[in-house]
């Protein structure tokens, strides 16, 4: 998108609103009181730990891309680490479970 007025926005989000769940914190339309951002992507953040699981449903004709920050956790059956991402193209849900102190971006994007 062009022409459009630079701004800023600043929101937090609390441990408490991403722990065992994906949390909305940026997307084009501010859904959910999410950061408005002018692209045709929407990120969540979690945190994991134990038995905690999250499912989010994804449009196969997207990719979505998942960043471990910290700790360690399963997406989609797949062990990764702080650090690690992983790419999913044509898939139809991101799934999140055995956490270990375990930090995660998702973010949804146009493919």
């Amino acid at each position: 998108v062009t022409g459009i007025e630079p701004g800023y926005e600043q929101k937090s989000f609390t441990d408490a609103e991403k722990q065992g769940a994906l949390r909305l914190v940026a997307s084009p339309d501010g859904a959910q009181d999410s950061v408005l951002i002018h692209a045709d992507a929407k990120l969540y953040s979690g945190l994991f730990d134990g038995p905690e699981v999250a499912e989010l449903a994804l449009n196969p004709a997207r990719k979505a891309y998942v960043q471990v920050v910290r700790g360690e956790i399963e997406v989609n059956g797949t062990a990764l680490s702080g650090g690690d991402a992983a790419l999913l193209e044509g898939e139809s849900r991101v799934a999140l479970a055995q956490g270990k102190d375990a930090e995660v971006l998702v973010f949804d994007l146009q493919a």
